[in-house]
């Protein structure tokens, strides 16, 4: 079963790999500007009505950095993933067609930079939760809704407010987008080992 698998997904030579960096270049390119355009806009929506990207809680300030990273590895993959559009019109001629290594190679760059964007938003969101939790489980439990948690020792009261949940959404939007940049990136790694119109 596995090998019928495996024959099915094979192109055939006739398939062609620049088409296939073109589509899956575009593709993943606007796959990537709208789900990150989607939290810089609950950012700015955030920011119009409350006057503050953090909201009342205070973060940790490891996380600022971390989504930062995040952020910017998104870019890189948005750049990443044009590059492949315009990669294809030298695959497809043979004069400027690149090595079928070199083009491996810059599918796996790809995928790795997918990879480190999901890890890092992973450890941004866990880091969230976790914080998050803590302020809910410092306020007394009584049954009933918190969003206030006076901390022991504490100067003022710290609010957990829909910052909080925007912000987390945020990260899940970004991680979704990262999780189809990678199975993208992992077809273009698995299209340039196989066979095509191009590397017969």
């Amino acid at each position: 079963m596995f090998n019928k698998l495996a024959e099915s997904l094979k192109p055939s030579q006739s398939h062609s790999l620049a088409n296939a960096f073109r589509r899956l270049g575009w593709t993943g390119f606007w796959v990537q500007v709208v789900m990150g355009a989607l939290p810089v806009i609950l950012m700015f929506y955030t920011f119009v009505f409350s006057r503050s990207l953090t909201g009342p809680r205070a973060g940790l300030a490891l996380v600022e950095y971390l989504t930062m990273i995040s952020f910017l590895i998104l870019v890189f993959t948005i750049v990443w993933f044009y590059r492949y559009t315009r990669l294809a019109p030298r695959i497809a001629d043979a004069s400027t067609r690149p090595s079928q290594s070199a083009l491996t190679a810059t599918a796996w760059t790809g995928v790795v930079a997918s990879v480190l964007g999901i890890l890092f938003s992973m450890t941004v969101m866990l880091l969230e939760v976790g914080h998050l939790l803590f302020y809910f489980l410092s306020a007394p439990q009584a049954g009933v809704p918190v969003v206030q948690a006076q901390m022991a020792g504490a100067v003022g009261a710290s609010w957990v407010s829909a910052v909080d949940i925007m912000s987390l959404m945020s990260l899940i939007l970004l991680l979704g987008a990262e999780v189809a940049v990678l199975i993208f990136g992992l077809w273009l790694v698995f299209r340039t080992t196989q066979t095509s119109a191009e590397f017969a």
